[in-house]
C-alpha cells in the first residue's frame, strides 16, 4: 500500500484526491431559520409551519396580514412556535421578519411568485419575492425538521384535468415529503374524488377528524360526498399515526381534514365554480394561476366565504399544534410508543 508521503510526493495525484474530496461535500444550505424556530426545534417544542401564498395571492390586504397576525397569536396560546415559511429577496426562510410579512402582504408591484418546487430555483436565482404552496412549504419545513404544517386547503386534480392534465404539485409533495399537513380537505374547486383516488395511488394517508363515516370536507363545505379513507377522532391519534410512519421510515406525508366552521352551501359554491370555469376557459387562463381566479370569482359572489376562509386557517392551525403538542411528548423518549 501507498504511504500518505508518497502519495503526497506525487502532486498531481495528491492535488486530484483532495480535489474530488472538496468537490464532493455537500453544498452548505442556503435557508435561513428564525433563531427562535431554531431554539424551539432543538427544545423538541411544538413548531408548526405555515403557507405564505394565502398572504401573497389568497386573501386582500389588508385581511391576509391581519389573518397571519391572529393565526400566530392562536398558535402560540396554545403552545406552539408558528414558523411561517416564504421566499425574501430570493432568500428561502423559516420564519419571516414582520416587516416583510408586511411587503409580502401588500404586494405592491403584483410582481410576487407563487412558488411550487418547480419555482424555487428561477425565484432564488433572481432574487425575488415569494409565497411558500402547500409544496414549497412541505420542502421548507422538511429542511428545517418541522414535522407538522397548517394550512387552508391542498391542491388537487383540477376538474377537466383529464383533457388538460392539470394536477396540482401538492399531491406529488405528499407522497415524497413527510411532513403532516392539516386542512380543511382539497379545495372546492377541484375534482375532489379524482384528487382522493390520486392521493391513494401515490399512498399518502388521508384522515377526516370525526365520527366514522365523516366524509372528506371540501375546504368552504363540510361534506364534499366523498368517503374518508380514516377518521380520526382526537390529536394523540393523528400523532401516534405520524409518529409510526416515522418509525417505518416511510418518506410520504399525511393529510388532516377537519371540517370548516362556517360553511358555505355546496351546491351554491358549485355553481359559482362551473360559471367560473367557463370564464377562465374563454380568457384562456390555465396553470397556477386558475385556482386565485377560481376563488375570487367565488369572494365577489359570496363575500362571506373570506370568514369561512379565515376561520378554517385558524381552526387548523388549533388542530395542528395539538397535534405537533402530542407528537412531541410522544417522541420525548426517542422511541415508538404502540
Amino acid at each position: 500500500m501507498l504511504s500518505i508521503r508518497r502519495i503526497a510526493s506525487q502532486k498531481p495525484i495528491f492535488q486530484t484526491l483532495v480535489f474530488r474530496q472538496f468537490a464532493t461535500a455537500p453544498p452548505r444550505s442556503p435557508l435561513v431559520i428564525s433563531e427562535e424556530i431554531q431554539q424551539a426545534i432543538n427544545d423538541k417544542k411544538p413548531v408548526i409551519a405555515l403557507e405564505s401564498t394565502i398572504i401573497t395571492h389568497g386573501l386582500p390586504y389588508p385581511q391576509n396580514l391581519q389573518m397571519h397576525s391572529d393565526t400566530e397569536q392562536i398558535i402560540r396560546k396554545e403552545g406552539g412556535i408558528p414558523a411561517l415559511t416564504a421566499f425574501v429577496n430570493g432568500v428561502p426562510r423559516v420564519g419571516v421578519p414582520e416587516e416583510e410579512v408586511k411587503v409580502l402582504a401588500e404586494n405592491t408591484d403584483g410582481n410576487h411568485i407563487k412558488v411550487s418546487r418547480r419555482d424555487i430555483g428561477y425565484v432564488m436565482a433572481n432574487g425575488l419575492m415569494g409565497g411558500t404552496t402547500v409544496a414549497a412549504t412541505m420542502i421548507l419545513a422538511h429542511m428545517a425538521g418541522i414535522k407538522v404544517f397548517a394550512t387552508g386547503g391542498i391542491g388537487g386534480v383540477h376538474r377537466g384535468a383529464e383533457s388538460t392534465f392539470d394536477i396540482s404539485a401538492d399531491l406529488d409533495e405528499l407522497s415524497n415529503t413527510p411532513v403532516a399537513v392539516v386542512c380543511a380537505g382539497p379545495k372546492s374547486i377541484l375534482d375532489i374524488p379524482l384528487t382522493v383516488e390520486y392521493l391513494e395511488t401515490k399512498g399518502v394517508h388521508v384522515s377526516t377528524y370525526g365520527a366514522d363515516g365523516t366524509n372528506i370536507p371540501g375546504f368552504f363545505t363540510t361534506d364534499s360526498g366523498v368517503s374518508s379513507p380514516y377518521n380520526f377522532f382526537d390529536t394523540l391519534e393523528a400523532a401516534k399515526i405520524i409518529q409510526a410512519n416515522s418509525s417505518m421510515n416511510l418518506q410520504s406525508g399525511t393529510v388532516w381534514c377537519v371540517p370548516p366552521p362556517d360553511p358555505i352551501p355546496s351546491n351554491l359554491i358549485h355553481d359559482v365554480i362551473d360559471q367560473a370555469l367557463v370564464e377562465a376557459n374563454e380568457l384562456g387562463i390555465k396553470g397556477k394561476a386558475t385556482t386565485p381566479f377560481l376563488l375570487d370569482a367565488i369572494r365577489r359572489e359570496y363575500p362571506e366565504v373570506l370568514k369561512t376562509n379565515i376561520g378554517l386557517v385558524q381552526q387548523n392551525a388549533v388542530i395542528a399544534t395539538r397535534i405537533a403538542s402530542d407528537l412531541a411528548t410522544l417522541e420525548v423518549g426517542g422511541k415508538f410508543e404502540y
